[in-house]
This record gives C-alpha cells, sequence and structure tokens, in this order.
C-alpha cells in the first residue's frame, strides 16, 4: 500500500515544518517535516539549514519511503486506506524498531484490530533529555489519540 494524501498531510501537521535544525521534545536532532537523517543516511545536526519548503518536501518524500515500506513488510493482515496512514504516522514517529517490536503489531497481526488500536494509546510517552525517565507528553497523547481514531475509521 502507499501513503494517501490524507496520512501525509496528517504527518506534516504532526511534525510541522522547519527549514532549520531543531531538538524535538525528545531531544533529537530534527529538521523539515520531523526527519532525523539525510538522503544519503547522515544524522541532521545543529545549525544544518533547509534551503527552502520545496527541498523539505523531498526530504520527507524520501523519509517516507522507508516507514511505508516497513508497515508494508511488518503486517500481515489486511488493512484499510485509513488503518495504513495511521500505522504509517505512528512508525514515521517512533521508528520502524518500535513498531516491530510493539503490542501493537503483534495483536494486529493477530487479527485483534480493537486491541491494536488501544496500543496506540500506550506510546504517549517521552524520555526526559535531563532526567531520563518516561513522562506522558500531552502533544503525543494527542497524535497517539488522533491516530487511534483514524485506525477505527473505515
Amino acid at each position: 500500500m502507499q501513503l494517501s494524501s490524507q496520512g501525509i498531510a496528517l504527518i506534516k501537521k504532526f511534525e510541522g515544518l522547519r527549514l532549520i535544525a531543531y531538538r524535538d521534545s525528545a531531544g533529537v536532532w530534527t529538521i523539515g517535516y520531523g526527519s532525523t537523517r539525510y538522503h544519503d543516511g547522515k544524522q541532521v545536526k545543529p545549525g544544518d539549514k533547509l534551503a527552502s519548503n520545496e527541498q523539505a518536501e523531498a526530504l520527507l518524500a524520501n523519509t517516507l519511503g522507508e516507514y511505508t515500506d516497513a508497515v508494508n513488510v511488518l503486517v500481515k493482515v489486511p488493512l484499510s486506506q485509513n488503518q495504513f496512514d495511521a500505522l504509517v504516522s505512528f512508525t514515521y514517529n517512533e521508528g520502524t524498531g518500535a513498531l516491530k517490536q510493539s503490542n501493537l503489531l503483534h495483536k494486529l497481526n493477530t487479527q485483534d484490530y480493537n486491541g491494536a488500536a488501544d496500543q496506540f494509546l500506550v506510546w504517549d510517552k517521552i524520555t526526559d533529555p535531563q532526567t531520563g525517565q518516561k513522562i506522558v507528553s500531552v502533544t503525543l497523547a494527542k497524535r497517539r489519540g488522533i491516530e487511534r481514531a483514524l485506525f477505527l475509521t473505515n
């Protein structure tokens, strides 16, 4: 499956656009629409800048490929477009390793769609860069709620 225009718009809304590198809420250097790496695999670092919105769009398109591929490979059950979009948004934010090891994926692959939907809500925490403790992020809680609702929408 491919990410729909609605799915792309959702990720853009969640991530926002910044042409100058910044630390996200977990302290990770990020640029564009939430990319942490460039086309060549190099990590985003302090002081990096994108020249234009078009460059950010190209980086997003490249970055999305990794996450759509991961969902296509890891999910073994049929998905609706909304379910696919919600899963790619989740994976874009949390990473392919998180999806691969998650109860969300396990429940989904045993055809427990409702149980999988509820698992989105578990992923609402970040590691505080100063204390190293897991804390609930209001922003992530909101995002996971929206992803869950999309996942449950036919």
